[in-house]
């Protein structure tokens, strides 16, 4: 794999640990959409943007370290793979309600990324992810920098040993709430 999808490092670390299995976004600020053009690469911890006040209470709490951390690193591990299970495009804000508490990010940061470029969806993404036990270091070079989402590593780096994030039927429990909850917002 030679690619890596940017997503906050509290973000990461709570999917690594099993606190969730679904992302929300809508891309970066360089971007003109966001797109899901790869099913399986690394996840990439970023530092920029993320801020505690734009994540839940709990959130806060369970990740105070990872949030006070404001300064990108010269070298990242690179802790997790991730492969895409669902993807729901949202434009309503009744199916961004449904998902409260589903992710990391604060209910009025999640609803802003909703009315931000409202032509273009928000996507909620369930991610399988599995943590490697040996991840991967790579040098921060320019080129990895900016906001963007998808960051081209250069090469392929080697699979490393991983263990999933949840088992199988817990993860199957949290993808399925997921889509149960959508489906209710989509119909009811």
């Amino acid at each position: 794999m030679r690619f890596a999808l940017k997503e906050w490092a509290v973000t990461v670390e709570a999917l690594a640990q099993g606190e969730q299995v679904l992302i929300v976004r809508k891309g970066g600020i360089g971007e003109k959409t966001f797109a899901l053009p790869h099913d399986r690469f690394f996840l990439f911890p970023t530092h920029l943007h993320q801020r505690p006040d734009l994540v839940t209470d709990e959130g806060r709490a369970l990740f105070s370290e990872t949030l006070a951390r404001r300064e990108e690193p010269d070298e990242l591990p690179l802790p997790a793979i991730a492969e895409i299970h669902r993807s729901f495009p949202l434009s309503d804000p009744g199916e961004l309600a449904a998902l409260r508490g589903l992710h990391i990010l604060s209910e009025e940061y999640a609803t802003e990324r909703l009315r931000w470029r409202p032509k273009h969806p928000l996507w909620a993404v369930v991610l399988r992810v599995h943590r490697l036990t040996l991840p991967p270091t790579i040098a921060l070079t320019p080129e990895l920098g900016g906001c963007v989402s998808w960051v081209d590593l250069g090469r392929d780096l080697p699979e490393a040993p991983a263990e999933a994030a949840l088992d199988d039927v817990a993860f199957a429990e949290a993808a399925d709430l997921v889509e149960e909850r959508l489906s209710a917002a989509r119909t009811g």
